[in-house]
């Protein structure tokens, strides 16, 4: 992992960054960041529009005496794909290692009145799928304007980040919570979210769903694919089955989504904690997923159980078409 030395803004790497205390910056990509290759000569990175964000990083994190920060435009060898899949994979734990993250909104305007916590709703940084691992896994978090006036914490503003985002309040004070999160709700939150690449709705989720895998830029959709195959390997939740299509003439098609928001009205569904229940097997073949369970007769289908259930007690199910 490299890290900045925030006094000298150079770089090192970190073999086991659990040793070290450092600082972390959430924000959104815009034109002129700096890059790893950049920092080489900071004569020219300053000159950069993203430079300010390094030097800001830095000067909060040396405010907190923290000698160490890292910005993911600076401090990932993005010419190396196998660094890059690395800090990929890695980037939720690194998140939830800092010590403190610095959120930076570029587009909350600066206002002398009494700050409207209602505007943050309004932020690009709320939309964006990378900052939603970040928002989750960081133990500590300070929002910022765009001029850098401190706006609040992930803690004092739990509440209305839990409206901005449908992620539970729990959930945000206690990243440790995830867990027990059913596969479809935690999908829920990323479905109004939006990548630059395709392939990055599925990445930036590895760190929600605990999963490492290789990335293959110019997949497309099935990267979202291969994440759900990840998923059902690790994992007995049927619930990863309960998405909508988003297309209302859809043909029939088989048990996997394509993306995130066909999760959209998954937010409610909860597992079934019982240990009574056995959950059925099921696996990825070459043909598809494999699931040995009980049906029920539908209206002219059938339904199988996905052992959830809504906030209304209703239970959920899938149809299946023979």
């Amino acid at each position: 992992m490299w890290l900045i030395d925030t006094t000298t803004i150079s770089l090192h790497f970190i073999e086991d960054p659990a040793r070290y205390k450092y600082a972390i910056l959430s924000h959104t990509w815009e034109d002129g960041e700096v890059t790893f290759q950049d920092v080489a000569c900071l004569k020219e990175a300053r000159k950069k529009p993203g430079f300010r964000k390094i030097q800001k990083t830095c000067e909060l994190a040396q405010a907190r005496r923290l000698q160490y920060a890292w910005v993911d435009t600076c401090c990932i060898d993005k010419t190396s794909s196998a660094e890059l899949t690395e800090a990929i994979n890695s980037m939720y734990q690194w998140y939830k290692g800092s010590t403190v993250c610095f959120a930076y909104l570029s587009d909350l305007p600066n206002c002398d009145i009494d700050f409207d916590s209602s505007r943050l709703g309004l932020c690009r940084w709320f939309t964006r799928g990378w900052t939603l691992q970040e928002l989750i896994a960081s133990e500590v978090i300070e929002f910022y304007d765009q001029v850098w006036n401190f706006k609040g914490t992930k803690d004092g503003l739990s509440l209305c980040i839990s409206h901005i985002t449908g992620v539970d309040d729990e959930i945000i004070l206690n990243s440790n919570l995830v867990v027990a999160t059913s596969v479809a709700k935690r999908m829920s939150w990323a479905s109004g979210r939006q990548t630059t690449r395709v392939e990055d709705m599925a990445y930036c989720l590895f760190g929600l769903f605990d999963v490492h895998l290789p990335l293959i830029y110019g997949e497309g959709w099935k990267a979202f694919i291969r994440l759900q195959e990840a998923i059902i390997l690790e994992s007995s939740d049927l619930s990863i089955f309960a998405w909508r299509s988003d297309l209302e003439d859809q043909a029939v098609r088989g048990l996997l989504a394509f993306s995130p928001s066909e999760f959209r009205q998954c937010g409610d569904i909860q597992r079934i904690d019982d240990p009574l229940i056995v959950s059925p097997d099921f696996v990825i073949t070459n043909k598809g997923v494999k699931i040995e369970t009980c049906l029920t007769n539908g209206d002219g289908d059938y339904l199988m159980s996905l052992q959830s259930y809504m906030r209304t007690n209703l239970p959920v199910r899938s149809s299946l078409v023979r």
